[in-house]
């Protein structure tokens, strides 16, 4: 495998070209530290390559983008969660990041509808997200932890399967195993055949 000089397109991030002789169709891209590494075949000229880059960075983006989504997307996006698994019943008028929850993955202030999701929910994958979502719309509806809002929030089809994975999370943190939390999302890199762009 060849690696060409990091290059910044156009003010962007640092990129890393890497070529394979053995990659003969596919095109990825992933973040390593504070770069870009884009994975090509070897025998792309530097033509295809300028437009791989920048058609595989212009993915990663909107891949990210999904995953880490801003105050209004997160807004958009309970409003959507509450239409499909709670009757359209919990309206939140306030949906929000905050980075002050070191011991919580969210909170939700029913007598102001205000919901507050932990800045290390970002770049966990999707329904990960959701569930925490689910949970603190569920608070809107059911105040307490009691059977009736853990009947609400079971609605969410991969509620145990959250729930595992964020006790996964909170073990390892709390053992020192992680720092942060892992960028695991089902779209962590971006990947493309060369035939199917």
């Amino acid at each position: 495998m060849s690696s060409a000089a990091s290059t910044v397109p156009d003010g962007g991030p640092v990129v890393e070209v890497r070529r394979s002789r053995n990659r003969r169709r596919t095109v990825a891209a992933y973040r390593e530290d504070d770069k870009v590494v884009v994975l090509l075949p070897a025998r792309f000229s530097r033509a295809e390559e300028r437009e791989w880059v920048a058609t595989m960075l212009a993915r990663l983006e909107r891949s990210e983008r999904r995953r880490r989504p801003g105050n209004a997307a997160l807004a958009r996006r309970a409003a959507d969660l509450s239409e499909r698994y709670l009757d359209g019943r919990a309206m939140p008028l306030s949906v929000r990041w905050v980075d002050n929850q070191s011991s919580r993955w969210g909170s939700c202030t029913p007598g102001d509808r205000t919901i507050r999701l932990s800045t290390r929910l970002r770049g966990m994958p999707t329904w990960v997200l959701d569930y925490v979502l689910v949970h603190e719309l569920a608070h809107l509806i059911e105040p307490g932890h009691t059977r009736e809002f853990w009947a609400w929030v079971d609605r969410f089809p991969r509620a145990e399967r959250a729930k595992g994975f964020l006790e996964g999370v909170a073990a390892a943190t709390h053992l020192g195993l992680v720092g942060d939390p892992p960028d695991c999302s089902d779209e962590g890199a971006a990947q493309m055949a060369a035939d199917d762009r």
